[in-house]
């Protein structure tokens, strides 16, 4: 059997696992980056270094590769969408142009009949004034944002003139949610359409960075059943082809509201690779490639820690018991709020 070459765009933590994953499958990976320091390249089969306007590197990465996936979804999608005329790139960047932009997201989201919270364009100062019902809330940028960064948290008008917003971009402000708690559903859906699916994740936030996930997450059967069937229904109508994941709020009256979907395989799945039999990883590449599907099963229940910033040293000089699984991203510079590694915790079920 012939195995396809993986183009792999970003070479962040994700792009890093989904090359250790592919290893396993036979199948190369070439990881095509903006930055010289990405920590994929320590797990790729070759790197290639180049922005993601470079038509030039782009067509170089492209002739390397059979199939191109991407492990963030801020590419841009002039640069996707001529790859895909001449490479195919799984998922079709169609569906990045939906979510790269907050606005269109949550528009698609509600023409499904599925909740988000209230929500408003911005360009001015103006239009927070005339949208101040959505207070308290969240301003955010509408496109390239992450991780915390282009979010501005508003609980009054009177704070306006303390924030330093710059008008200069499209924003979208969001009605704060009175969150009782965060969960995701990470599914990998297959190109005859069928799915494996992964039971919800409970997850915590610090400064609007994850930082703490768990399975089985303490929610009722209402809710599992309804973030299961709203993340297929997603999927189903994007034709979505490989991992993908959908985060969701629950407010403290037990609704159900879709946050963000994120058109890749994700942080909060990071658990899967020693939880599962399949990884979220391992399943994102079987779609891609179009390799066999192989029904999911829960190992055991496990929890998993992001480590960020400089406490990266004290993981790296620790002693680990048989459930405790380490993970250090081989990330150069340590910053502060960067993701370092992550340690995974298995559970009796």
């Amino acid at each position: 059997m012939s195995y396809p070459v993986l183009g792999i765009l970003g070479g962040g933590q994700l792009g890093s696992m989904l090359s250790t994953s592919a290893k396993k499958l036979n199948i190369k990976t070439v990881i095509f980056s903006d930055d010289p320091k990405s920590p994929a390249k320590n797990f790729s089969d070759d790197f290639i270094l180049g922005s993601y306007n470079d038509e030039k590197k782009i067509k170089y990465f492209v002739d390397c590769v059979d199939i191109i996936t991407f492990e963030f979804e801020n590419i841009p999608y002039i640069t996707l969408n001529k790859i895909n005329q001449i490479k195919p790139v799984v998922p079709n960047p169609k569906i990045n142009k939906i979510v790269q932009n907050r606005l269109h997201e949550k528009d698609f989201v509600n023409k499904l009949n599925i909740n988000t919270t209230q929500y408003s364009s911005v360009n001015k100062k103006d239009d927070i004034i005339a949208n101040k019902d959505l207070l308290p809330g969240f301003l955010k940028t509408s496109m390239f944002g992450y991780d915390g960064k282009g979010q501005f948290r508003i609980d009054s008008i009177s704070e306006l003139n303390n924030l330093n917003i710059e008008f200069n971009k499209e924003y979208i402000l969001e009605k704060l949610v009175k969150l009782k708690k965060e969960i995701s559903v990470i599914l990998t859906r297959f190109e005859n359409g069928s799915f494996e699916i992964y039971e919800p994740i409970e997850n915590i936030h610090e400064d609007q960075i994850l930082k703490f996930s768990k399975i089985p997450s303490e929610i009722n059967k209402e809710i599992m059943e309804k973030s299961l069937k709203w993340a297929k229904l997603i999927a189903d109508d994007l034709n979505f082809i490989g991992t993908m994941c959908v985060e969701f709020f629950i407010d403290k009256n037990e609704n159900l509201y879709v946050n963000e979907i994120a058109p890749r395989v994700h942080n909060s799945g990071h658990m899967t690779i020693n939880s599962h039999n399949v990884s979220q990883f391992e399943n994102h590449i079987r779609a891609v490639c179009k390799l066999e599907k192989i029904p999911l099963i829960k190992i055991c229940n496990a929890e998993m820690i992001n480590i960020i910033g400089d406490d990266i040293v004290n993981y790296k000089n620790r002693k680990y018991s048989n459930n405790e699984f380490f993970f250090d991203y081989l990330k150069l510079d340590i910053k502060k709020k960067r993701k370092m590694g992550h340690l995974t915790t298995l559970k009796n079920q």
